[in-house]
């Protein structure tokens, strides 16, 4: 393993059984455009103690499996960077754990997608991806579907809902569109309650002026950006999963509320990271 750099890497959770050529090519690309190292990152189940000895080889088999992932994954790296600062680490714990642990420490968490149903996920013991993206403390990036580059300009979908979490948001895909030189389509959902008299232009018109003032502060930090901006009427998750369909990338901020993992993370990203058609990235709120 390469010596630790001090400044903060991306870290990509290398695991077996999701897209992991397709996750680990997205995750060098990133670290190839902000300049930062890659971290590859394995996580095993921690050994037992098994007085016939038994544990003991499987996890040995275990712990080579899980360097030969690993090097593999560096080698696809540096074979799109040569450049690119990559080090490795196979190590025991539960890897939902480890890797919130790791994002202290990060510019970036990347994950794959094992592509499992709700049920599934809830019902698996190794599924990271809506604990990390409920918890870490950076942002979190989960690699389901590849990003698309066929629209011209290419462009980046944000959701924006007036939250301090949307607002971190809405900072973090400025950045990322003005890095890959795309568009940002900045769009509010509105999902307005059923049985409930409003006046639909007077609301429309006033999430109008709220969506430009979230988006005209990081709008002058990046002119180079061309922001579109829409509100529409739907639910969130079906609107912002439409928007992805041709999509780099969809950003939203987290918006959970304590209590169970799912609640941390919020219903809308909960949602996407099911639905959407490119990378979801999941943005924690600022530090208060």
């Amino acid at each position: 393993m390469t010596a630790p750099s001090e400044r903060r890497p991306i870290v990509l959770g290398v695991d077996a059984l999701d897209r992991g050529p397709l996750t680990a090519a997205w995750a060098a690309d990133e670290a190839a455009r902000r300049h930062l190292p890659l971290r590859l990152l394995h996580v095993i189940a921690p050994r037992f103690r098994d007085p016939r000895g038994y544990d003991e080889s499987f996890h040995a088999e275990l712990w080579r499996a899980g360097h030969q992932l690993v090097e593999r994954a560096a080698s696809l790296a540096l074979e799109r960077h040569p450049e690119l600062e990559v080090s490795t680490d196979v190590v025991d714990g539960n890897a939902g754990h480890v890797l919130v642990r790791e994002s202290a420490h990060a510019e970036l968490v990347v994950l794959g997608s094992r592509r499992l149903s709700r049920l599934e996920e809830m019902l698996s013991a190794h599924s990271v991806t809506v604990p990390v993206s409920a918890r870490a403390e950076c942002p979190v990036a989960v690699v389901r579907e590849a990003e698309h580059v066929t629209e011209d300009p290419p462009y980046v979908v944000v959701g924006v809902d007036g939250s301090p979490s949307s607002a971190a948001a809405v900072d973090w895909a400025f950045g990322l569109a003005a890095r890959r030189g795309a568009a940002l389509r900045a769009l509010w959902v509105w999902h307005p309650l059923p049985f409930l008299p409003v006046d639909e232009d007077a609301t429309l018109q006033r999430l109008r002026g709220m969506l430009y003032e979230a988006t005209s502060g990081q709008s002058e930090r990046y002119p180079e950006v061309e922001l579109l901006q829409e509100v529409v009427r739907g639910h969130p998750v079906e609107e912002l999963g439409r928007a992805s369909t041709h999509a780099l990338a969809l950003v939203v901020g987290r918006r959970g509320h304590g209590g169970f993992t799912g609640m941390w993370l919020g219903s809308v990203p909960h949602g996407l990271l099911h639905r959407a058609h490119c990378p979801v990235i999941t943005v924690p709120s600022p530090p208060r």
